[in-house]
């Protein structure tokens, strides 16, 4: 579930952008951008390292403070001011695309829909990835509430067992669980506003596992243009053994590629 930022050769690494983003190579003849935005409790560097699998793509993903280089900043509890914060700094590179998993796939809607509201260039398109479509049913009691002792116990129930190497450091297990927290505070307390769909294309993915759960058919019903599904084996984090059949069909799609077509 957690990919701790890693150091040396080939670690993700600040843009000279700023915080907010992170990348590997800076590719200036790439033909568009995606952005990704992580997963509760997640890091850019697990995006990042797509680069090697889109090698005409420049790849980013989001750095939200409280975490990494960025943890001597609070962390962001609610999704409207992390959007506003995101969108004060952040310029997106034209053309571009938003690839969002689980949590992540709801604040890159959101940000999709703020930059609208702003008058801003919207991404091309949106590739969300075993993420619920709002409004957001929340049927269990609120894990941010929980307690130290019980949250660990709660997130791995309903997400799977952290890597070992984090549960045996309990100065890591600390800092992660405050990540998830954070990041579960901002998905428990989310509250849709109804709005016009968007214009742009829709693709949303998940996993064969939570296709009778998650209900990722839904977010035909926020856009008013195109919609693809497509479903990959596996679990919540299907993306991860299914990286490299995902990766090269979000390419085929991402603006600027020779031969783009719909996922099915």
């Amino acid at each position: 579930m957690v990919d701790n930022t890693r150091t040396g050769a080939g670690a993700p690494r600040t843009a000279p952008e700023g915080p907010w983003l992170v990348r590997r190579e800076r590719r200036p003849e790439a033909a568009s951008s995606l952005y990704c935005f992580t997963h509760a409790g997640g890091s850019p560097g697990e995006y990042v390292r797509w680069s090697d699998d889109l090698p005409d793509v420049q790849v980013w993903a989001m750095q939200l403070p409280g975490r990494a280089s960025r943890r001597a900043e609070p962390a962001f509890t609610r999704m409207r001011p992390l959007v506003d914060a995101l969108l004060d700094k952040v310029v997106f590179e034209e053309p571009f695309a938003f690839f969002g998993h689980s949590l992540g796939g709801l604040v890159a809607y959101e940000v999709a829909r703020a930059l609208r509201e702003r008058g801003r260039e919207q991404p091309e398109r949106l590739f969300l990835s075993s993420s619920p479509p709002p409004p957001l049913v929340h049927g269990e009691a609120p894990l941010h509430q929980l307690s130290g002792a019980e949250l660990l116990p709660a997130l791995e129930r309903r997400f799977g067992a952290l890597p070992e190497p984090v549960r045996a450091n309990p100065a890591l297990l600390e800092i992660v669980l405050a990540y998830y927290r954070a990041d579960i505070e901002v998905f428990e307390t989310y509250d849709h506003l109804p709005g016009e769909p968007l214009d742009r294309p829709i693709t949303a993915f998940a996993g064969t596992e939570e296709a009778d759960t998650l209900h990722i058919e839904g977010w035909k019903a926020h856009t008013s243009a195109a919609f693809d599904l497509g479903f990959l084996p596996g679990g919540h984090f299907y993306l991860r053994a299914e990286r490299q059949e995902l990766l090269r069909r979000v390419g085929e799609a991402m603006p600027g590629a020779e031969s783009p077509r719909g996922q099915r």
